[in-house]
């Protein structure tokens, strides 16, 4: 019979174990990883309970209006995480990668939530924010690789760009590469993911059907709409987001903006 395995709390700090053996490793090879596993770990473990007690009052209060804020603190929470990976102090990207973020991952959520898997209302909590939350996490990493991509090239080939823009070409052409390249670093890993999933791995949301009782083929159909919901909303983020910074890179005039190292 089917059941659900619940985890005590003596399990959780024998699960600490794993993070010694993290922790170990970066002090024996002198990684310099010590400080930020220690951070890592305070955080995973208050920023999840804290999230369990406020689903637990959202499921039960079933509110439009609460859970489309909860929605607009996670996407900022993402781009806060987002500027912490992104050393860029010369050019403002954070507004436009906020509202980027908030449309394109509203839409998804919607698409999926509402039509895909058919739910009434299409905001119910129980669907819409761990969907919402899968798109914000996935896409999340794959912008601060192009966001960080996008800058490190823009420097490093500044030469190449402005000789290009010396010789007549506007700021699109100067950049084509640099831009294929930073969206293309992005999408990359959601690519990769698709390669393996079912292979390689058993992707979390699918483990955790399985784990909780689900059919395995229930559990393979939901996978595979969340495999193609990630591939499709970290394209469309990345793709717009890494434009309008490329857009930003260049002054009124076209002329390169961005500081060398």
């Amino acid at each position: 019979m089917n059941q659900i395995i619940e985890i005590s709390i003596p399990q959780l700090l024998l699960a600490l174990l794993f993070i010694v053996v993290a922790q170990a490793t970066s002090f024996v090879h002198k990684l310099g990883l010590n400080r930020d596993i220690s951070i890592g770990t305070v955080r995973t473990v208050s920023q999840l309970f804290v999230m369990g007690y406020a689903l637990t009052f959202i499921f039960g209060a079933q509110n439009v209006w609460l859970t489309l804020g909860i929605f607009v603190v996670m996407v900022f929470s993402a781009v806060f995480i987002v500027r912490g990976r992104v050393r860029e102090k010369q050019i403002a990207y954070e507004i436009p990668t906020f509202l980027t973020m908030l449309s394109s991952y509203f839409l998804t959520a919607l698409f999926v939530s509402w039509l895909v898997i058919g739910v009434e209302p299409w905001w119910e909590p129980r669907y819409f924010i761990p969907t919402a939350g899968m798109v914000i996490g996935n896409s999340m990493s794959a912008l601060a690789i192009s966001i960080e991509r996008m800058f490190s090239q823009m420097r490093q080939q500044r030469e190449l760009v402005e000789m290009k823009l010396c010789l007549g070409a506007n700021y699109k052409e100067a950049s084509r590469d640099i831009f294929k390249g930073a969206v293309k670093a992005g999408m990359i890993p959601s690519i990769n993911a698709m390669m393996g999933v079912g292979l390689v791995f058993i992707p979390g949301m699918m483990s955790g059907q399985i784990l909780a009782g689900a059919d395995p083929l229930t559990a393979i159909r939901y996978q595979i709409v969340v495999m193609f919901m990630l591939v499709g909303s970290t394209a469309m983020s990345t793709i717009i987001v890494t434009h309008i910074i490329r857009r930003r890179c260049f002054g009124e005039s076209e002329e390169l903006v961005v500081s060398a190292e």
